[in-house]
């Protein structure tokens, strides 16, 4: 038994799942038995249940007419593995199952048999909770239910249905949950009865005509509150904080400030001071502040504020608004309580440029004696600091620091941008400090992402411009993190990288740009679980920053997890709808599943720029998965006519699509003259980007099209010495995934179907468009593997059950 629990061990909670069959005893017996195995077989093989199996994180108990998982991770574990087993269930009519999850006490026990098992309470209120349902329902305790709604994604999906009567006269109040495809949206019996009761004896109807004549009463208080209640404030929509979410008090989200300039080019300076208050509160631990990535997406004066302090869960909202001229500055800020939209406090600050740092410390300071936090003498210090005299500098550096808070995130415009402005404010000012770890910052992203070309000498200069931060003020939160960032992203010293991150955070209360680094280390190191509890904790810091939704989803669709990595995208379109990049991503897990009709209908309305290469990719893809390669070839000869300089060997790798798709189409004269063209240029960026695996997996591709496979066998074998799988879990894999290809074109089948037998088995980035792993849907549809189709080996993988 996985997760053994011995009988001397004390209680602990434990997320409990339990199933059952419904209307099990008027079987045969045969038929009960068969029955039985038949959801033993369905439970054992979904991911959630295997996964904790792995780990000796479960105890299953057989229930006779079903079974009870306890989980001894987190409760969504649970909640995942009913999903998992209900999305399987779909295609099993003959099995009506209910499912009840709560979490509670359990507690090793000795049966009668003299064998170690578990019993408690958690086990026998989850059997209740789910005798409270019928065939198709998911219910779910209070408690799991309020643990759930801290999480967004979970929360659209849970429906209250009130108090149930169980066993001994005890209630329990039910939640029950559905979506669209998943769960049983109708009441339950057992509520219809007890609501039927209710209404039709005289006692019933008396109590719901008394219910009546009070919330009639109540609303018509409620208006005449309201109706004064606009007399008093400036209109919102009024949205009430969820009754179950605990928001704290000491809680603040800073809005975009207002450009009130008559120079539209001002709005930088804007952001930038909207930005410095907030990390300067963002410094005081007594407090919970929402990143700015969470709130950019809102006006600067909305109309909605308990909405949007819902959404972010906090309890108070600052709005503000920057206006310059010349050399003077006039910020205007109120805080709010967003319960009540009332005005806490409000200032207006007038100051020349140079004493504008002054007016952020004046206004943290005034937050926090507004919202009674506590303060360090640390904290203090580094709430009045100023990081430079130099007023051009720190205009400078205001500049950079607009590009990196832009949408999109790390793209080639962007970095260049930050990066551009953060050499400049260091240039005027070589002390500046916290100058220094934000190009080092933009360095080492732009590494990492392959946004800025990821030559030796970027490295070099992140490298340097974090060590300058740090010795210029080594108890500085940002430069400890900027050299941490550094460790991770250039150097791939994860050790080193997290003990500088660890030591920033006892210097960036509220940053969630930590735990979200830790889960980007963690998931390289191949520790999936604990990547996806530093996840869980940067959400909770910053419920909606896109890149966070996204990246997280990436973890899911390496995971090969395509449920849940939906989930997360889902998440982003909420926020930004029509996203280009996330439209893409679900086409990418669509393609993978094998649904290219889902995929042509996600990708066919999408125009993206020639400036964003992984959506053009993921179309390129689908027209040669489809085997109709006309259709994007004018596009990408579009693109090539006027190649962006900004996207480097991008560029070259579209001119790689571009080839494929002609010699896909018949045209091989116009395949071998764009190959040997994207082949000149990506040997060129190879001179400064020698360890750069992707571009040499390109490489390899392209050689293999051009019929070199002695080169192209030879560069799959240099990347995958650049990034071994022993020393990143999530890109490592990458170059595998492009040596199959070439071993397979090569005609080294053997090679090739070893290479795919060990992808399937691991979870990684893949190689191509959304970075989505081989799958045996892909093998089946990709064109590259067409030299395999007639060997046993590749028929048994291309037609194997999806990798778990």
């Amino acid at each position: 038994m996985a997760g053994e629990i011995h009988s001397d061990q004390e209680f602990k909670i434990g997320h409990v799942l339990f199933i059952d069959i419904v209307s099990y005893s008027k079987l045969p017996i045969e038929e009960q038995r068969r029955v039985v195995e038949e959801l033993s077989q369905i439970v054992r093989q979904t991911e959630q249940f295997c996964a904790a199996v792995g780990t000796e994180q479960l105890i299953s108990l057989p229930a006779g007419d079903g079974m009870a998982l306890v989980f001894l991770t987190t409760v969504e574990a649970a909640m995942r593995c009913a999903l998992q087993i209900a999305g399987k269930l779909k295609t099993h009519s003959e099995l009506p199952v209910r499912m009840g999850i709560h979490s509670g006490p359990v507690s090793g026990v000795v049966d009668v048999n003299e064998r170690s098992n578990v019993a408690g309470a958690g086990i026998n209120i989850a059997q209740r909770v789910m005798e409270c349902g019928n065939a198709g329902h998911i219910l779910l305790s209070e408690r799991v239910a309020d643990d759930l709604e801290q999480y967004r994604h979970w929360r659209p999906h849970l429906h209250g249905l009130g108090d149930c009567e169980v066993k001994h006269g005890k209630k329990l109040s039910i939640v029950n949950f559905y979506n669209d495809e998943i769960g049983n949206p109708e009441v339950p019996e057992r509520f219809r009865q007890t609501r039927e009761v209710e209404t039709t004896s005289p006692f019933g109807a008396k109590a719901a005509r008394i219910r009546a004549l009070i919330i009639a009463l109540l609303c018509v208080a409620v208006v005449a509150a309201g109706g004064f209640y606009f007399f008093l404030h400036r209109s919102r929509s009024k949205t009430p904080l969820s009754t179950r979410q605990t928001v704290p008090e000491k809680s603040i989200a800073v809005l975009p400030f207002e450009n009130r300039s008559e120079e539209k080019a001002n709005a930088y300076f804007a952001e930038g001071i909207q930005d410095e208050i907030l990390t300067r509160l963002a410094n005081i631990a007594d407090l919970k502040v929402i990143s700015r990535m969470s709130t950019q997406h809102y006006k600067s004066v909305p109309e909605n504020l308990p909405e949007i302090a819902r959404q972010l869960g906090v309890a108070h909202i600052l709005e503000g608004s920057v206006q310059k001229i010349g050399q003077t500055v006039r910020v205007n800020v109120q805080l709010i309580k967003a319960a009540n939209d009332s005005h806490l406090w409000a200032e207006t600050f007038d100051r020349k440029l140079t004493d504008i740092l002054s007016v952020e410390s004046e206004v943290a300071k005034a937050i926090a004696d507004q919202l009674r936090a506590k303060l360090t003498g640390r904290e203090e210090e580094i709430i009045a600091a100023k990081p430079t005299d130099n007023p051009a500098a720190y205009d400078a550096y205001l500049r950079g620091l607009a590009y990196t808070l832009k949408a999109g995130g790390a793209t080639p415009a962007n970095s260049l941008g930050a990066q551009k402005y953060f050499r400049e404010a260091v240039r005027l000012d070589p002390k500046f400090a916290l100058g220094w770890a934000l190009l080092s910052l933009a360095d080492s992203r732009g590494y990492i992402t392959a946004a800025l070309q990821p030559t030796i000498a970027l490295r070099a200069e992140a490298r340097q411009a974090a060590e300058t931060a740090f010795t210029l003020q080594p108890n500085l939160g940002e430069a400890l993190y900027a050299k941490g960032y550094y460790h991770y992203a250039c150097a791939k010293d994860y050790d080193t990288a997290v003990r500088y991150m660890e030591q920033s955070r006892h210097l960036l209360a509220n940053s969630s740009r930590i735990p979200e680094s830790l889960a980007y280390i963690a998931r390289r190191r191949g520790d999936w679980d604990r990547s996806e509890s530093y996840f869980n904790e940067a959400e909770r810091l910053d419920p909606r920053n896109v890149n966070l939704l996204r990246q997280h989803a990436a973890s899911y669709v390496a995971l090969r997890r395509f449920s849940e990595a939906l989930l997360k995208l889902d998440q982003v379109l909420n926020i930004t709808p029509d996203d280009i990049d996330t439209l893409a991503q679900k086409a990418g897990i669509a393609q993978a599943k094998g649904d290219l009709q889902r995929a042509s209908a996600l990708l066919a309305p999408l125009h993206p720029a020639p400036d964003d290469p992984s959506p053009l990719g993921a179309q390129a893809y689908q027209a040669i998965l489809e085997r109709q390669p006309g259709q994007i070839i004018p596009r990408l000869q579009e693109i090539m006519a006027k190649p962006d300089p900004a996207i480097g060997y991008f560029n070259s790798e579209l001119r790689f699509w571009l080839g494929w798709a002609q010699e896909m189409s018949g045209d091989h004269t116009a395949a071998q003259a764009s190959w040997r063209q994207a082949r000149t240029e990506l040997e060129s960026f190879l001179k400064d980007q020698p360890e750069n695996y992707s571009l040499i997996g390109v490489l390899a591709l392209t050689n293999i099209g051009l019929g070199n496979k002695s080169a192209a066998l030879a560069l799959s074998q240099r990347a995958m010495t650049a990034l071994p799988v022993e020393k990143d879990a999530l890109v490592g894999p990458l170059p595998v995934d492009i040596f199959a290809r070439v071993a397979a074109q090569a005609g080294e089948h053997d090679r090739a179907i070893d290479a795919i037998q060990k992808l399937l088995s691991i979870p990684y980035a893949g190689a191509f468009p959304e970075n989505v792993p081989l799958t045996p849907e892909l093998l089946r549809l990709d064109p590259t593997f067409d030299p395999l189709r007639a060997d046993p080996r590749f028929i048994k993988l291309a037609n194997s059950p999806a990798p778990r």
